[in-house]
């Protein structure tokens, strides 16, 4: 019995395939299958039932489980007390939102290569929605998005929030909210859904809203003159020193943009762990030097 067939069994285990488990592991499905195999047979008793389109544990595979992960923890800790840092070695999956990207993300990212120069890292931008799907399906190691996730398997960091102020042309100085349309993120996320709540009930139906997952795109259109949207401060700021645009006040503002750090729980990643503080202690640096 090896540490290689114990780690496979627990990502066969977790992910409820052989296919999953190789897509995670980066190894071939018959690779997956001979490791799983041998193990079976070392042990002598069978681990998983597989039914067609269904792979369930056996009660000795369910016994083997508890033990795989202990000893993943042990070796997750050997990593974390014992080993550099420095030589950690593999593939680090990362996913922000667009505000993320366009904020603070370049300093983590500087951060986490001084630390882990040896990690080489697969890194997503999309909204919260699609982040929080592929953390929960493990295609994700590490998220920063509008949160937190509300699961029990998934560990929440609080990240610096943003706060939203309205911002239009500085060529367009009467500005009517039934007249111009109203730029805003993409429809699939949380602000957009407040956003068209508060503006329904204020503007009525002559509202007009366009919504983009691009916010560089967002803040041009209203440097344009096409729309006016609530946008943080940091990201609009080049725009603003330029003078294409200026804030302006609707009469309310859209709740501030709260981000966390997500990770999955288990199996435990000390690198993923390490990596969300370094996220939050990055952030929060950024924010106290940034507008908002």
């Amino acid at each position: 019995m090896t540490f290689d067939q114990i780690r496979t069994f627990l990502w066969v285990a977790r992910l409820g395939g052989f296919r999953k488990a190789a897509e995670r592991m980066h190894l071939s499905q018959p690779a997956i299958s001979t490791r799983i195999s041998n193990l079976e047979r070392e042990l002598r008793v069978p681990l998983f039932e597989r039914d067609p389109g269904e792979l369930v544990l056996t009660k000795h595979g369910t016994l083997l489980l508890s033990y795989a992960e202990q000893m993943l923890f042990v070796e997750e800790e050997i990593k974390q007390r014992v080993a550099n840092p420095s030589e950690a070695e593999g593939l680090f999956r990362v996913g922000a939102s667009e505000t993320i990207a366009q904020a603070w993300l370049p300093e983590f990212l500087k951060a986490f290569s001084e630390q882990y120069p040896r990690v080489n890292v697969d890194l997503t931008v999309d909204i919260s929605l699609n982040l929080r799907a592929s953390l929960l399906e493990r295609k994700l190691d590490l998220v920063f998005l509008m949160g937190p996730v509300s699961e029990f398997s998934v560990e929440n960091i609080d990240l610096p929030s943003f706060d939203l102020h309205w911002y239009r042309s500085a060529a367009n100085e009467q500005i009517d909210l039934s007249k111009i349309p109203i730029i805003s993120y993409s429809s699939k996320t949380r602000p957009y859904r407040e956003l068209m709540s508060e503006l329904s009930r204020r503007v009525g139906p002559k509202l007009r809203v366009y919504s983009s997952a691009s916010l560089s795109a967002s803040l041009k259109m209203i440097a344009a003159g096409i729309a006016v949207g609530p946008y943080p401060r940091a990201l609009a700021n080049d725009f603003l020193e330029t003078g294409q645009i200026v804030e302006f006040d609707p009469g309310f503002r859209p709740q501030p943009l709260a981000f966390t750090a997500s990770y999955l729980s288990e199996p435990r990643s000390f690198l993923v762990e390490n990596s969300a503080e370094i996220a939050r202690d990055v952030a929060m640096a950024w924010d106290q030097t940034h507008p908002k």
